[in-house]
């Protein structure tokens, strides 16, 4: 009966335990301005170099939009379902 209730006693410890630790949260934006983003700032995606040859397949010119949209064009047919059953 003793091992019983140590073992409910640590069960208990550890409940409570694992409920206080949710509560020391720390603040993530130290001068918060109201209105403000202040984050890092977004480039437009075909602006972005097309990544390692052995992560992605496709291929753009960095700048131009035409050729971004063309490659995901391509990518997106790649990955249609009815395309690749036939």
């Amino acid at each position: 009966m003793r091992t019983a209730g140590r073992a409910l006693l640590a069960g208990v410890v550890v409940l409570a335990s694992s409920l206080v630790s949710g509560c020391g949260e720390r603040a993530q934006v130290v001068d918060y301005t109201s209105g403000k983003y202040q984050g890092k700032t977004d480039t437009r995606p075909w602006e972005n170099d097309p990544g390692a040859a052995r992560y992605t397949t496709s291929k753009w010119t960095p700048g131009n939009k035409t050729s971004w949209e063309e490659a995901i064009r391509v990518r997106n047919q790649g990955q249609n379902e009815y395309g690749r059953v036939q």
